[in-house]
Formats: structure tokens, C-alpha cells, sequence
């Protein structure tokens, strides 16, 4: 008899999952809905949607309905329009699950590239956590960077941060950001597991500074024996999920209402790089 090779199969869960996705856009006036939906960051009425793509609003408001019920697109009501906001979770977790069925997921950079010449990144040193920490406040105020609410005290930073991996960026000799890494656990086994932060000067966001970071973040771990680099984002924090796929990490999951933060849920994706070698 004849063995049977050792084939991937994709979990049944997932593929049940996946196969409801895709069923809910076998239908091109969704795929075109979707489409206008997601190029809208701030959202769009059904009325625009209705007369974007030329079609009746019973049948707009139908197909609508259809993508909110799979999670594609979320509803909220404004005085007596209905206005249609793509979920930002499944602009990642859709192609993933395209990649996923395919067998396409494709290989990850090691790390940023096209880095600014004009920043420079050193190890953080007790001089910088005035900066750090007001940096940190900044990201605070962004309502989709952390769940803190109040900036926590230099002690218990230093208590909780790797003192191997603290890094900052400086422009013109100015911190104007930083990345750390902090241990998931005290088991040894998971000693070459961090969870990372990365924080950017509000005055100094894209220009290339998170790059910088995340470079010697990552190339610093990959030194250093730090196998699994792990982070949780905001599913609205887009840019930050663009920053750290440049930088080798992928989304494992989607962790739904994780926590509340100012009497609102968020759900957060779950990232992580694995380094290699």
C-alpha cells in the first residue's frame, strides 16, 4: 500500500471562514461596493453609494447589508442617513486568506528599506526619558496606539523594557522617537520572545522615522538571539500595520473587543516576526 504524502491541509475552521468570505463577494455589485468603501477612509451614505455605482438604493442597501452581516463593512447611523465604513480588519485579514488558500504567502523583508538619511538611531540612554515619555503622551492623545490612558512612570518602564533593546531616533541631535521590547514572559522558554512599542514625535510622523527604528529593532533582535517579536495594533491604526509588515512581521489573528479603552472596544491585530535563521 501505498502512503499518502505528507500534504498541507488547511485547518477546516479557517476554510469555512474563508469560504464565507468569498461567498459573500461572489457577486460583482458587492465587489464594487466594497471597493468604493474601503477608498473612503471617513465613510460613505448609502445615497452616494446608490449613486456612484448606479444602482437602485433598495438594491444598494441590500448588497450593504450582505457585507456588514460577514464583517466586511461596518453601519452607523447620522441623523437619517446610514453611513458605510469599511472594517479596517479585513484589509488585512482578506488577502491574508487569499494567500492563505493559495499558497502564496509570500516571503517577508527583513526589514524596512529606503531608510531616511537624516535620522539616526542609538541605544536610549537616562538622558532621553523626558523625551520618551513625552513622545509616548503624544501617542496617548492618538486614541489608537495603546490602551494607557495616563503615561506610565519611568520606573516601571525601565522595570518592564529589555535593557538591550531601547532605542531612539534623533534628528539634528533631537530624540524624536523610540522602540522597545519588553520580555511576553519570565519562563525561560520564552526568553527569546519580546512584545515591541514604537512611538514617533507628532511633528516628525512620515519621514521615515518608524522605518528607522523598526530596522535597528529588528536587526538588533535578529543579533541577539530574540526569535519571536511580537506587537498588538489598533485595527484603525493602518499605518503602523503598513510600518511593521515593512519590517518582516505578519498578522496572526484578529483579537476582537480585547479591551476598552475611554467606554469604547477595539479590537486589536495581533503581529509577529520570526526571525529566520
Amino acid at each position: 500500500m501505498t502512503l499518502a504524502p505528507d500534504l498541507p491541509v488547511l485547518p477546516a475552521t479557517e476554510a469555512t471562514t474563508y469560504a464565507e468570505w468569498f461567498s459573500c463577494l461572489a457577486e460583482p455589485t458587492r465587489v464594487r461596493l466594497l471597493h468604493t468603501v474601503a477608498a473612503a477612509p471617513d465613510g460613505v451614505t448609502v445615497g452616494e453609494l446608490t449613486e456612484a455605482l448606479g444602482i437602485s438604493q433598495s438594491t444598494c442597501s441590500h448588497h450593504v447589508r450582505k457585507l456588514a452581516d460577514i464583517g466586511f463593512v461596518r453601519l452607523r447611523r447620522e441623523r437619517t442617513a446610514t453611513v458605510v465604513t469599511v472594517n479596517p480588519a479585513c484589509c488585512t485579514g482578506f488577502p491574508q486568506a487569499a494567500d492563505a488558500v493559495m499558497g502564496l504567502l509570500p516571503p517577508r523583508p527583513c526589514c524596512p528599506s529606503d531608510l531616511p538619511a537624516d535620522i539616526t538611531v542609538r541605544a536610549m540612554t537616562d538622558d532621553d526619558w523626558d523625551a520618551v515619555r513625552r513622545i509616548y503622551g503624544e501617542g496617548i492623545e492618538t486614541g489608537i496606539a495603546t490602551f494607557e490612558t495616563t503615561v506610565p512612570s519611568r520606573k516601571s518602564l525601565d522595570a518592564h523594557w529589555l535593557p538591550n533593546h531601547r532605542w531612539v531616533a534623533l534628528l539634528d541631535s533631537e530624540v524624536v522617537g523610540w522602540t522597545a521590547a519588553a520580555p511576553v514572559s519570565t519562563r525561560d522558554c520564552y526568553t527569546g520572545v519580546a512584545e515591541t512599542s514604537v512611538y514617533v514625535d507628532a511633528r516628525f510622523r512620515g519621514r521615515g522615522v518608524g522605518k528607522a527604528l523598526l530596522h535597528k529593532q529588528v536587526t538588533a533582535a535578529d543579533r541577539d538571539g530574540l526569535w519571536t517579536l511580537q506587537t498588538a495594533v489598533f485595527t484603525e491604526n493602518r499605518t503602523s500595520i503598513g510600518l511593521h509588515q515593512s519590517a518582516g512581521y505578519r498578522t496572526v489573528g484578529v483579537r476582537e473587543r480585547i479591551a476598552e479603552r475611554d467606554g469604547v472596544w477595539h479590537d486589536t491585530l495581533l503581529l509577529e516576526r520570526r526571525n529566520s535563521r
